[in-house]
């Protein structure tokens, strides 16, 4: 994805911020945290089952072709991350300045996405059942404990991170290479790989044992915050669509919607 997305984001001058956020290796050291904090934190009694949806769908594939090793899938987004960045050829080295602005920058985004909610729910308002104005993306509003309240605050980790893999940084990138490799041009490619893996994004939320009841209002929602995370995979780079994510269901989680 990185050579699609340069192609079509003009990168900005070497050395500034909007260049050096985007960079993997920016993103990786950005979201180590939040990767170490959600793998420790899963392996404790408050965050048993605060494991994300996707990271078992990932451990499950990974298992079903016979690499069932407990810390694979993280290892695995570290070399993933580790790889991209070295076919940029750019330097190995981040500015902890860079990186504080980035957090800046996705709390920013995370209230950005939060208003659109609001908008949408005050919009909408009246139109679905009452189960539906409930619905927020990836987001299950935080119990009354202690233990249930850090529960949530993992997965929130885990869903920043592993959905941001899986949907923007393989899917989309995946769709964009296969679409330039049947001829489809470049920008085309890009519009029609969002489009296709936000309907996926919004759709499986609503699949397997502990999928939400099938709203419209929640599925509109999370095929425009699909479109947002792409936009922002595409033109800030994975640190910031994963650090957004993450934000965004932690202030859900932690200010519930009126909605």
């Amino acid at each position: 994805m990185s050579d699609a997305s340069q192609d079509v984001v003009p990168d900005g001058p070497r050395g500034g911020y909007w260049h050096a956020s985007r960079r993997p290796l920016a993103s990786l050291v950005f979201i180590a945290p939040l990767l170490v904090i959600y793998e420790v934190g899963v392996l404790l009694p408050s965050g048993a089952a605060a494991r994300n949806g996707v990271d078992v769908w990932l451990r499950a594939i990974l298992d079903w072709i016979g690499f069932g090793q407990y810390f694979l899938l993280p290892v695995l987004t570290v070399c993933i991350l580790l790889g991209w960045h070295h076919t940029t050829r750019q330097p190995w080295r981040v500015s902890w300045r860079v990186l504080a602005r980035m957090a800046i920058e996705c709390l920013v985004l995370a209230v950005c996405l939060r208003a659109v909610l609001e908008l949408q729910s005050t919009f909408l308002q009246g139109l679905v059942t009452p189960a539906g104005r409930a619905a927020a993306l990836s987001v299950e509003h935080a119990g009354p404990s202690v233990s249930e309240r850090l529960g949530n605050l993992i997965m929130f980790l885990g869903a920043g991170i592993y959905e941001e893999l899986l949907f923007r940084l393989i899917l989309l990138s995946g769709t964009i290479w296969i679409l330039r490799r049947l001829g489809v041009e470049l920008a085309w490619s890009v519009v029609y790989g969002v489009a296709l893996t936000s309907l996926a994004f919004a759709a499986a939320h609503y699949v397997g044992p502990y999928g939400d009841l099938f709203d419209p209002r929640s599925f509109l929602f999370r095929f425009i915050a699909g479109l947002f995370f792409c936009i922002l995979f595409v033109y800030r780079g994975f640190g910031i669509a994963a650090g957004t994510h993450a934000g965004y269901d932690i202030l859900v989680g932690l200010l519930p919607s009126g909605c």
